[in-house]
């Protein structure tokens, strides 16, 4: 009889959660963490076994004037209970007391009538009070009831709820909910592990290692590529290869999110929600797929975070947007990953029920596989050739469909459980963190408001763009509204000077200084340099050289003045001043990101660049005052030799700065790691400055 009545109420379960659409008062906070679901178990316990029965106020319906708001167990029977029903009928409101008062002698009388007031009828956020409170409910029961409820028959006068019963919803309740608070309890490890471990990583080139300890440790397990000599250098022009350090987080992101997956997981019989521990309708693949959703929604957040170039942990850490957007691309895996087991398996749950065709409809599902569906489109369509390639749609593509990930999350939470159980938190952080990166966008451009840009035409390949009365380092957005329809197109270009020439007009070049007389030397070049002193009073303002490719920067050429926006200022500079060498290896516009900070660095300073012409060298030699070089120009630079010469021969610390190619930086990467792992290796630093897609 026992084994009969637990049979039952699993049967009942299957139905009633076959029907995802619940409703009832918003919760604050995750489960675990200002929510509770049950509680006190023990009233929602009485409560969950007599919801299995027919009152003498309940309805006879026809299902399909409701098809999916009605419960499948009700639809199923024919009839709803509606709450002024639970709220008024006696027998069901005498039962539930009795067995209050049998299982719940350890809960405080206020507990008991608080939960009587809010849930005897639902959860709903307005309902119907009970005719009387929990005491007078309790006082009307003159005699002991003798008669056992029989679970799904009809409920008609004071009963008893028998222990098999309520064992069996105890644990089911009791272990649903533990398992929910492991669901949350690991997707919180999943962000806050997310943020914290590159900040505490950082913090740690603020202790006073040993300068040889730290090049040793770089060059063994950091700087290299995790695997071969190209990092920069896509492998068939698909992806990247990390590097070691990169490879190691990108290892423990992969490795958190299995075991996370994989632990926590706990079966327990009688249950009368589920028929087994494992099998079709079995707990653990309940959990399983739950925690999924949950751990996918988790990473979502960490997801935009990494993407935003208005990251707060760019601010708090010595980690390049370009090693961020890679974890970015990572962790957009594994969420796309977690989002399709977690929709597969309740496929296959459903049509193991017989209740696919009807479950489908309802909005939540739809919802669902929108967002399943955008995000599954998202990692095909943002693969490196389409990237750089096709940026610009790209870029489009990727905000619209990440638009519709975050609405169909949302409203797959709201149509399936409104704001009970505090699911929509981890979209609504996502939200945030992407209105504030937009915000602070905003912002930027704001404070400098629109500029004219004046352009100066080095030669078929460069020119020059000087922007007055705007100040910033590292980097900025440039946007030219006129020059395309998609006013929001913008360019990341890395500021070469922040004072401009008084006297200097667009289509003219003006030298501050003689080549020669700076102590620069050139080699490979067509031409000597030599340009004339020029002491003209300075401004605030911006320098950019800018390579003409296709697009915008196409289009930069046939203009004299025009109106730009400018987004700034990004990535400031790191403090170089404990190394007394520093070495910058350019290639082509490069030479941007390395005349600040050759010019700012109080030590020896030393450039090596190569250039497809002599022009940008004349043009941009003036902003590099008193730095001593060595320029290429149509012909490779012998990087290796370059290198050893100028590291080997000198026993004082240094700091190498790439900005170029990709085939140049991977190739400085190599030689730098190479050099550190030396016995008596040079103590050395290596810094790159790169775009990346």
């Amino acid at each position: 009889m026992a084994s009969l009545c637990l049979l039952v109420l699993a049967s009942l379960h299957i139905l009633l959660v076959s029907s995802h659409v619940s409703t009832g008062r918003d919760g604050h906070g995750l489960i675990g963490y200002g929510i509770t679901m049950y509680n006190p178990l023990c009233a929602y316990t009485c409560r969950d076994v007599l919801s299995t029965s027919m009152l003498g106020c309940s309805e006879h319906t026809d299902m399909h004037m409701h098809g999916g708001m009605l419960k499948k167990r009700e639809m199923d029977m024919g009839v709803e209970t509606s709450p002024e029903c639970y709220a008024s009928d006696d027998s069901f409101l005498r039962t539930l007391a009795y067995c209050m008062s049998t299982h719940c002698q350890d809960v405080a009388i206020w507990d008991l009538e608080k939960y009587w007031n809010l849930n005897v009828a639902g959860r709903q956020p307005t309902q119907p009070v009970p005719s009387a409170t929990y005491q007078q409910t309790l006082a009307k029961i003159a005699t002991e009831p003798k008669d056992k409820l029989v679970v799904g028959e009809e409920l008609n006068h004071t009963m008893i709820v028998s222990d098999e019963a309520y064992q069996a919803s105890y644990n089911a309740q009791a272990m649903f909910e533990k398992m929910e608070n492991n669901h949350e309890k690991y997707g919180i490890v999943l962000l806050v592990s997310g943020a914290i471990i590159p900040i505490a990583f950082s913090l740690l080139r603020f202790f006073p290692f040993p300068t040889a300890l730290v090049t040793k440790f770089n060059a063994w397990f950091v700087d290299p590529p995790v695997y071969g000599s190209r990092h920069k250098t896509p492998i068939a022009g698909l992806f990247h290869v990390p590097t070691r350090g990169q490879a190691f987080f990108i290892f423990y992101l992969v490795s958190i999110n299995v075991i996370l997956s994989a632990v926590g997981y706990r079966g327990i019989q009688p249950n009368s929600w589920y028929a087994s521990i494992l099998g079709g309708d079995g707990q653990i693949i309940s959990y399983v797929t739950n925690r999924l959703g949950v751990l996918s929604f988790a990473n979502i957040p960490l997801l935009f975070l990494y993407a935003g170039r208005n990251n707060f942990l760019l601010w708090l850490t010595n980690w390049s947007q370009g090693t961020f957007l890679l974890l970015h691309r990572w962790v957009a895996w594994i969420a796309t990953l977690q989002a399709i087991l977690h929709s597969a398996i309740y496929l296959e749950i459903y049509v193991h029920d017989g209740t696919h065709a009807s479950e489908a409809k309802l909005p939540y599902w739809i919802w669902g596989i929108v967002a399943t569906l955008c995000m599954s489109i998202l990692l095909p369509t943002s693969i490196l050739p389409i990237r750089k390639n096709l940026y610009e749609l790209f870029l489009a593509w990727h905000v619209i469909l990440s638009v519709f990930v975050l609405v169909g999350c949302l409203w797959h939470i709201l149509e399936r459980f409104t704001r009970q159980w505090g699911y929509e938190n981890w979209i609504y952080t996502a939200i945030a963190i992407w209105g504030f990166e937009r915000a602070m966008r905003l912002g930027r451009l704001a404070r400098n408001g629109i500029k004219t840009a004046q352009v100066t035409v080095i030669d078929g390949d460069y020119v020059r763009v000087n922007i007055e009365n705007v100040s910033g380092s590292g980097h900025a957005f440039l946007y030219f509204p006129t020059l395309t329809w998609r006013v929001w197109e913008n360019h990341p270009f890395s500021v070469a000077s922040t004072v401009l020439s008084a006297g200097e007009r667009p289509g003219t070049l003006r030298y501050d200084a003689d080549v020669e007389k700076l102590g620069t030397s050139s080699e490979g070049s067509d031409s000597d340099s030599h340009v004339r002193q020029n002491h003209s009073p300075t401004k605030v303002g911006l320098t950019f050289l800018v390579r003409t490719k296709a697009g915008v920067t196409a289009q930069l050429g046939t203009q004299s003045t025009l109106p730009v926006l400018v987004e700034s200022a990004y990535g400031p500079h790191e403090d170089l001043s404990d190394y007394s060498l520093l070495i910058c290896i350019a290639g082509g516009v490069g030479i941007t990101a390395c005349i600040p900070i050759l010019r700012a660095h109080p030590g020896t300073t030393k450039l090596f660049w190569g250039a497809r012409s002599q022009k940008v060298i004349e043009a941009m030699t003036p902003s590099l005052g008193g730095v001593e070089m060595e320029s290429y120009v149509g012909k490779r630079m012998n990087i290796t030799e370059v290198l050893h010469r100028e590291l080997m021969e000198r026993s004082t610390t240094a700091a190498v700065l790439v900005s170029g190619p990709s085939e140049m930086a991977d190739e400085v990467r190599c030689v730098i790691s190479e050099l550190g792992r030396q016995k008596n290796g040079v103590q050395v630093k290596l810094i790159e400055e790169a775009f990346s897609w």
